[in-house]
C-alpha cells in the first residue's frame, strides 16, 4: 500500500501540488468489484484546500487517473455502518450518498480518522460521524503558526505530520536554511563533533543573554509595584474625601426630589382641569338643544310656511345632536344617558305628530278632489294635481328627517299615501276613460253604420277582460313583439255581415271623419296620461325621498307584493333602502297609485278596436310613440313599462286584424249568376294600405306594416287566384286580369317599398292574363279561312315549296276565292260588333279597361290578318288574289264600334 501511495503522490498530487495523506482502497457495494482508491489530500499553497479524490487504475496500461473529486466543504455525513463491530462498508454523504466497501476495516479506519482529523484542523464544519468509534475521533493537538519554526509554516501538516503521515519530505525553505547554516560551518561535514560543540557554545551564550535579561527586568517590575502601592493611597484619600462631599449633598438631594414631585403633581392636575373642561364644552355644544328647538317640536305649527320651517330646523338639530360621536365614556355619564333619553323621547313625539299631520294631510286631499271628470266632459283633461304636490314638497326635509330617525312611521305614511291615492286617482282615471269612451261611441251611435251597436259599459268591460288577456314586458324590439300577441277584440265591426260592406263602408266620408276623431280621442288620453304619471312619480321620488335615476334598470316580479302598497324587503331597523331598492319602490308605489291605468287603457282598446279593427293602426302609431318616448326618459319607470304592456296588447289587436282580413279573403264567395268584378278583399287591401300609409308616415314601428304587407298582399294573391278558377260567370282570365291590375295600380299610386317585387309580380301577371284572354276571346274570326291556311303551312312543313303549294287540288287559287268570298267586309264588322259586346258583359265597369282589351284583340286581328296576307304572297305569288277587307277597314270597324258603345 505504502508503495502505491508513493506512486499516486509522484504521478498524481505533486503535478497538481497536493499531498496525499490518506488512501483506502474500496469498490462500490453490491456491484461487480472494480477497485478503486479513495485519497485524502490537501494544496500545498494557501488558503488549504482539502478533498476527496477517486483514483482508478487505467484499462490500457499500469498507470493511475484521477476520475472525479470532492471538495471536503460539502462532505455531510460520514456513515461507518458499525460502531463495535468489524465493518468495512461505509458511505459518504456529498450532493447524493456514495457506498463504498473498504479492502479491510483497518483502511476503513485509518481513511475516516484522517478524514476527522482534516475537518478539524482545516474545515471547523459540522460534518456527522454516524456509526463511528469514539476512538478514531481523539481531538487533535492545537498547533499554532507562532509554535511552528518559520521554515516550517508553509507546511500544510505542521508539527502534526507525523500524526498524519510517518513520511515528510523537506519543503524549499528548509532545505535553504540547512544549506545556509552548513556553508557558515564548512567543516560541519567533515567534522560533526567541532560543529556540534560550536552549536553548543552558541546556544550557552543565548541561555545567558536571557538569564540577564530576566534579571533585569525584575527590578523595574519592583520600582513599578511601588509606584502602584503609593497610588492606591492617594485613590483612597480621594474616595473619603468624596464619602463627606456625598453626606452634605444628601439632604440637599431630597429637598430637590420633594420640590420636583410637587411640582409634577401641579402639572398632573392643571392638565386633567383642562382635559375635563374640554368633555364638558363638547357635550354642551354637542348635546345642548334650544329651548326654541324644543317648543317647535313639540308644539309647532306643521301646517303653516313659517311652522315647517321652524319644525324643519329644529328636527334637523335634534338629529345632529342624537347622532353626534360621543367620545369613550361618555355614554356612562348619567347626564348624558338622561340627555339621551330626552332626545329620544321628543323624537318618538315629533315623529307621530308629524304622521298624524301628515296623514290628515293625504286624508283632506283625497275628499277636496273628489270632484270627478263627469262634470268636465267636453275637456276630456284630467285634474291637475300640482297645488296638492306643491303644497307636501314643504314637508320633504322632514319627510327625509322621518326616513332616517323612524323608518317604521314612515314606511307607514307611505302605505297610507298609497291606499288615499289610489283610491282618488282610481275615481279620476275612471270618469275620465268613460268620457273618451262616451266621445268613441257617441260618435258612431249618430252614424248609421252602427246604429245597432248598444253597448253597456259592464258589458264593454266583461268582454275586454275576456280579451286583453295577460300582459307580457315589452322588449322594445319588432321582432319580439310580433312574438308576443294579445287575443284580439273580436270582428271588425259588430254590424258587419261581410267583407264587401265593410270595405264599401269605410270608403265614405263618415267612416274617415270617425278614425279620424278616435285618433284624437286615443292621443288625448295617452297625452294626458303621460304628464300625470310623470309628475306623481316626481312628486314621489322628491317627497319620499327615493333615488329614481342613479341604478341600472330592474325589473319587477310576480313576487313583489304590489296590492300590499309595502316593499318586498323590509326594514323595520331604520337603516336606509339601498338606491336599487328605492328604485323598486317608486315602481311598486306607482304600480299600486295607478293600478287602474292598465285595464283601463286594455278596455279602451279593445273598444276601439270593436269599433272599428282599423283603429289598431291608429293605436300602433300612438303607443309606439308614447312607448319611444317614455323610454328615453326611464326605460324601467312606471310608465314605459304600463305602456309596454299595452303596446303588446295593440301589436296583438294589429296582428288579429291581418289575420281576420286574410281569413275573411279566404271566406269571401262569390255569386254565381254576376260577373265578378273587383274582389272586394282587393278593394279592402288598397283601403288598408292607403289608410295603412298615412297613419305610419315618420313612424317608428315601420317594420310592423312592413310584415303585415307582405302576409296580406300574399293572401290577396292566393286567393285571387282562387276565386278566378272556381268562377262560372266570368271567365278565370278576366278575374285576374281586373284584380292583378288593381293591385298594380295600387301599388304603383302608393309606391310601397316592400312591395316592389309584388308589384312586378302583379304587372306580369296582369299582363299574361290579358294576353291569354284576348287570344281567348278573338278566336278565330275568320273560321274557314284560318282552317285553309293551317293546310297551306301543314303542305309546306311536310316538303313542298310554298310557291307549288297553289299547284294542291284542295288549295289551288280558286279554293282560295271560294274562302276569301265568305268574309266581306260586313260579316267581319258584325262578328267584331258581337265580340265587343262579349267583351262588354265580361268586364267591370269600375276598373275600365274595355277599351284596354279592345284595343289589343285590334292588335291582335290585324297581326293575324298580316300572317294571312303574307301566306297568300309567298304561296300564290301573282294570282291577284286579296282579302275582301284592308288594315284601314279593321281599324274603321272596331273604332266606329267602339264609339257607337
Amino acid at each position: 500500500m505504502t508503495a502505491i501511495k508513493h506512486a499516486l503522490q509522484r504521478d498524481i498530487f505533486t503535478p497538481n501540488d497536493e499531498r496525499l495523506l490518506s488512501i483506502v482502497n474500496v469498490c462500490k457495494a453490491g456491484k461487480k468489484k472494480k477497485n478503486c482508491f479513495l485519497c485524502a489530500t490537501v494544496t500545498t499553497e494557501r488558503p488549504v484546500q482539502v478533498k476527496v479524490v477517486k483514483v482508478k487504475k487505467s484499462d490500457k496500461g499500469d498507470f493511475y487517473k484521477r476520475q472525479i473529486a470532492w471538495a471536503l466543504r460539502d462532505l455531510a455525513v460520514v456513515d461507518a455502518k458499525d460502531a463495535i463491530k468489524e465493518n468495512p462498508e461505509f458511505d459518504l454523504h456529498f450532493e447524493k450518498i456514495y457506498k463504498w466497501v473498504a479492502s479491510s476495516t483497518a483502511e476503513k479506519n485509518t481513511f475516516i480518522s484522517c478524514i476527522w482529523k482534516l475537518n478539524q484542523r482545516y474545515l471547523r464544519k459540522k460534518i456527522d460521524f454516524v456509526n463511528v468509534s469514539s476512538q478514531l475521533l481523539e481531538e487533535l493537538p492545537k498547533v499554532t503558526e507562532e509554535s511552528v519554526p518559520s521554515g516550517e509554516n508553509q507546511s500544510v501538516a505542521g508539527g502534526d505530520e507525523e500524526a498524519v503521515d510517518e513520511y515528510q519530505e523537506l519543503n524549499a525553505r528548509e532545505e535553504q536554511d540547512i544549506e545556509i547554516m552548513m556553508e557558515g560551518c564548512e567543516y560541519a561535514i567533515s567534522n560533526a563533533e567541532a560543529f556540534a560543540e560550536k552549536l553548543s557554545r552558541e546556544l550557552q551564550v543565548l541561555d545567558g543573554a536571557n538569564i540577564q535579561s530576566i534579571m533585569a527586568s525584575e527590578k523595574q517590575v519592583n520600582i513599578l509595584m511601588q509606584l502602584l502601592d503609593e497610588a492606591l493611597k492617594e485613590v483612597d484619600q480621594i474616595e473619603l474625601k468624596l464619602s463627606s462631599y456625598e453626606e452634605m449633598l444628601q439632604s440637599v438631594k431630597e429637598q430637590m426630589d420633594q420640590i420636583s414631585e410637587s411640582n409634577h403633581l401641579i402639572h398632573l392636575s392643571n392638565t386633567n382641569i383642562v382635559k375635563l373642561l374640554s368633555e364638558i364644552e363638547f357635550l354642551v355644544n354637542h348635546m345642548d338643544l334650544a329651548k326654541g328647538h324644543i317648543k317647535a317640536l313639540q308644539e309647532g305649527d306643521l301646517a303653516s310656511s313659517r311652522g315647517i320651517e321652524a319644525c324643519t330646523n329644529a328636527a334637523d338639530a335634534l338629529l345632529q345632536c342624537m347622532n353626534v360621536a360621543l367620545r369613550p365614556g361618555h355614554d356612562m355619564l348619567l347626564a348624558v344617558k338622561q340627555q339621551q333619553q330626552r332626545f329620544s323621547d321628543l323624537r318618538e313625539h315629533f315623529a307621530r305628530r308629524l304622521a298624524n299631520h301628515l296623514n290628515n294631510v293625504f286624508v283632506q286631499q283625497g275628499h277636496d278632489q273628489s270632484s270627478t271628470l263627469a262634470q268636465h266632459s267636453v275637456e276630456l283633461t284630467l285634474p291637475n294635481h300640482h297645488p296638492f304636490h306643491r303644497d307636501l314638497l314643504r314637508y320633504a326635509k322632514l319627510m327625509e328627517w322621518l326616513k332616517s330617525t323612524d323608518y317604521a312611521k314612515y314606511e307607514g305614511l307611505t302605505k297610507n299615501y298609497m291606499d288615499y291615492l289610489s283610491r282618488l286617482y282610481e275615481r279620476e282615471i275612471k270618469d275620465f276613460f268613460e268620457v273618451a269612451k262616451i266621445k268613441m261611441t257617441g260618435t258612431t251611435k249618430e252614424s248609421k253604420k252602427f246604429a245597432t251597436l248598444p253597448r253597456k259599459e259592464s258589458a264593454v268591460k266583461q268582454e275586454t277582460e275576456s280579451l286583453h288577456g295577460s300582459s307580457g314586458k315589452l322588449t322594445g324590439s319588432t321582432s319580439s313583439l310580433n312574438k308576443l300577441s294579445v287575443q284580439s277584440s273580436g270582428s271588425r265591426r259588430s254590424q258587419s255581415s261581410s267583407l264587401l260592406d265593410m270595405g264599401n263602408m269605410s270608403a265614405s266620408d263618415l267612416d274617415v271623419a270617425d278614425r279620424t276623431k278616435f285618433d284624437k280621442i286615443f292621443e288625448q288620453v295617452l297625452s294626458e296620461l303621460e304628464p300625470l304619471c310623470l309628475a306623481e312619480q316626481d312628486f314621489i321620488s322628491k317627497f319620499f325621498k327615493l333615488q329614481q335615476h342613479q341604478s341600472l334598470p330592474g325589473t319587477m316580479t310576480e313576487a313583489e307584493d304590489l296590492d300590499g302598497g309595502t316593499p318586498s324587503r323590509q326594514h323595520n331597523s331604520g337603516v336606509p333602502l339601498p338606491v336599487s331598492s328605492e328604485k323598486d319602490m317608486i315602481r311598486q308605489m306607482m304600480t299600486k297609485i295607478f293600478r287602474c291605468i292598465e285595464p283601463e287603457l286594455n278596455n279602451l282598446i279593445a273598444l276601439g278596436d270593436k269599433i272599428d279593427s282599423f283603429n289598431s293602426l291608429y293605436m300602433l302609431v300612438k303607443m309606439s310613440h308614447h312607448v319611444w318616448t317614455a323610454q328615453n326618459v326611464d326605460p324601467a319607470s312606471f310608465l314605459s313599462t304600463t305602456l309596454g304592456n299595452v303596446l303588446v296588447t295593440v301589436k296583438r289587436n294589429f296582428d288579429k286584424c291581418i289575420s281576420n282580413q286574410i281569413r275573411q279573403m279566404e271566406e269571401v264567395k262569390i255569386s254565381k249568376k254576376s260577373k265578378v268584378g273587383i274582389l272586394p278583399f282587393v278593394a279592402e287591401f288598397e283601403e288598408f294600405a292607403g289608410l295603412a300609409e298615412s297613419i305610419f308616415k315618420n313612424a317608428e314601428r315601420r317594420g310592423d306594416l312592413d310584415k303585415a304587407y307582405t302576409k296580406l298582399i300574399r293572401g290577396v294573391f292566393v286567393n285571387v287566384e282562387k276565386v278566378a278558377n272556381e268562377s262560372q260567370k266570368t271567365p278565370r282570365d278576366v278575374v285576374m286580369m281586373e284584380n292583378f291590375h288593381h293591385i298594380f295600380a295600387t301599388l304603383s299610386r302608393l309606391k310601397i317599398s316592400c312591395l316592389e317585387a309584388e308589384k312586378k309580380e302583379a304587372k306580369q301577371k296582369y299582363t299574361d292574363h290579358l294576353q291569354s284572354y284576348v287570344i281567348y276571346s278573338l278566336g278565330q274570326p275568320l273560321e274557314k279561312l284560318n282552317h285553309f291556311f293551317e293546310g297551306v303551312e301543314a303542305r309546306v312543313a311536310q316538303g313542298i315549296r310554298e310557291e307549288e303549294v297553289s299547284y294542291q287540288l284542295a288549295f289551288n287559287k280558286q279554293e282560295l276565292r271560294k274562302v276569301i268570298k265568305e268574309y266581306p267586309g260586313k260579316e267581319v264588322k258584325k262578328g267584331l260588333d258581337n265580340l265587343y259586346k262579349k267583351v262588354d258583359k265580361h268586364l267591370c265597369e269600375e276598373e275600365n279597361l274595355l277599351q284596354v282589351v279592345w284595343h289589343s284583340m285590334q292588335d291582335e286581328f290585324i297581326r293575324q290578318y298580316k300572317h294571312f296576307e303574307g301566306l297568300i304572297a309567298r304561296c300564290y305569288p301573282g294570282s291577284g288574289v286579296t282579302m275582301e277587307f284592308t288594315i284601314q277597314d279593321i281599324l274603321d270597324y272596331c273604332s266606329s264600334i267602339a264609339q257607337s258603345h
